[in-house]
């Protein structure tokens, strides 16, 4: 069964803290929803789960591939091509050095960019609900997840005073009173 999500817009803070005060009393995990919001709120202020990333790892493997790529060109082009000049070494390590420096950092801001990219589910794999009011300083929550979990969620924002409760499918709004079959 494919996921689901489902988006409840709140207008009052405390509205959204007491939606997700009863999704977590009521077993849907804090890593099934997210905050949205355009007034900044501390990170867990609604029992969202902290979230983990790994964005350090992405610049050290940039800067490792850029410095090994760096040391393949420039030890690959003076064995290809060896200009031996009054007998010094054929692979000479001060212009080497340079070639080398910029590769690792090329290759570190390039992974950086990458990884921040990733880390912030650029592109979204998962299904998309978004309300624009949330840009005029509503709150949204969103659940996403198996489909008995998204209505369950979409019941307990109706509950907890949601002004609007959206589904992802064509981003209708769903009148919970109703019977889905109906509708």
């Amino acid at each position: 069964m494919a996921d689901r999500a489902v988006i409840g817009v709140f207008e009052d803070v405390d509205d959204a803290a007491s939606a997700t005060q009863s999704m977590l009393d009521n077993g849907i995990s804090g890593e099934d929803f997210d905050i949205l919001s355009s007034s900044p709120f501390p990170h867990g202020s609604f029992g969202e789960a902290e979230r983990h990333h790994n964005l350090y790892v992405f610049p050290l493997i940039g800067a490792a591939c850029g410095f090994i790529t760096g040391v393949l060109i420039t030890a690959g082009t003076q064995i290809s091509w060896p200009l031996v000049t009054g007998g010094k070494p054929i692979l000479s390590i001060p212009p080497m050095l340079v070639i080398m420096y910029e590769g690792t950092m090329l290759g570190a801001i390039i992974f950086t960019v990458l990884g921040v990219l990733f880390e912030s589910r650029i592109p979204s794999a998962g299904p998309r609900v978004y309300d624009p009011r949330v840009t005029a300083g509503y709150i949204g929550v969103i659940v996403s997840g198996a489909e008995e979990m998204v209505r369950r969620a979409a019941q307990i924002m109706t509950d907890s005073g949601a002004e609007d409760v959206k589904f992802d499918e064509e981003g209708k709004t769903i009148n919970l009173l109703e019977d889905p079959e109906d509708q």
